[in-house]
């Protein structure tokens, strides 16, 4: 990517009132979360052959322990990571009033760890933990403690299974009305990471009015999001495009001639 388009970016940012983010598995990867599948991911390290039952909700209350087997080490996983500067820009942006709020695809928190707080979290996260029997609720670290004292984690109260609160196949996403409100109201969004064909995620970038810039190395659908909608395709290294945006928004002396887009 050319320093004028980091620039404009940063000018765009600077110009903007509601800066909007929708992240996916690309950010996650450049932390060090392996994709699931890969050669180095929870599937294969774990010996998983039949990797689409663990986050099914059927199987889920038919053979918990199957599930649990995989979350333990995922949740050692996100211990050993840290948020990567993209995530920290994010934070810096809503610190500042700049950043309204951030849709993510990726369950593993760490926008909140980067210290964003107005995350949405689309496919759910493992931050929250819910009683599938009477609904109690139970914070990461508190869940933990019941996961390291069974297989299985039971809620103190009634003895039901605890679930993390992770969109399995067969549940309804989350906050879809709040996603597509902070999409509708951003007059710049940025589509991170992500590539753009689960849905119903892949849906909301439509909906904003403003200019859609979309980071991400590997491919990108644009069944769902028109290529005329997109102000700028980057298909860098989130982390190289975000430090020389960030280092174009520390320096508007630096700034790019107005974009005509």
């Amino acid at each position: 990517m050319q320093y004028g388009e980091a620039a404009t970016c940063a000018q765009w940012i600077r110009s903007s009132r509601r800066v909007a983010v929708l992240s996916g598995a690309g950010l996650s990867t450049k932390a060090g979360i392996q994709d699931f599948r890969g050669p180095q991911g929870l599937y294969r390290t774990l010996g998983i052959s039949d990797p689409e039952r663990i986050f099914d909700i059927d199987h889920f209350f038919r053979n918990p322990g199957f599930f649990f087997r995989f979350h333990r080490e995922f949740l050692d996983l996100l211990d050993r990571v840290q948020p990567t500067g993209a995530h920290r820009f994010f934070a810096r942006l809503e610190e500042e009033g700049v950043l309204s709020g951030i849709v993510t695809q990726n369950i593993d928190g760490l926008h909140q760890k980067a210290g964003s707080r107005n995350v949405l979290e689309i496919h759910g996260g493992v931050r929250g933990n819910t009683c599938t029997g009477c609904g109690a609720r139970y914070d990461l670290a508190t869940f933990r403690e019941l996961l390291a004292a069974a297989e299985v984690p039971r809620c103190p109260r009634c003895g039901g299974i605890v679930k993390p609160d992770i969109v399995f196949f067969g549940e309804g996403v989350q906050a879809l009305g709040a996603c597509q409100a902070l999409m509708e109201e951003a007059d710049l969004l940025f589509v991170v990471g992500s590539s753009l064909v689960v849905t119903p995620a892949a849906l909301l970038p439509s909906a904003c009015p403003g200019r859609i810039v979309v980071v991400n190395k590997g491919e990108i659908s644009f069944s769902y999001l028109p290529r005329n909608r997109v102000s700028l395709h980057a298909e860098e290294d989130l982390d190289t495009f975000f430090q020389r945006v960030e280092k174009a928004y520390d320096s508007p002396e630096e700034e790019a001639p107005d974009s005509p887009i």
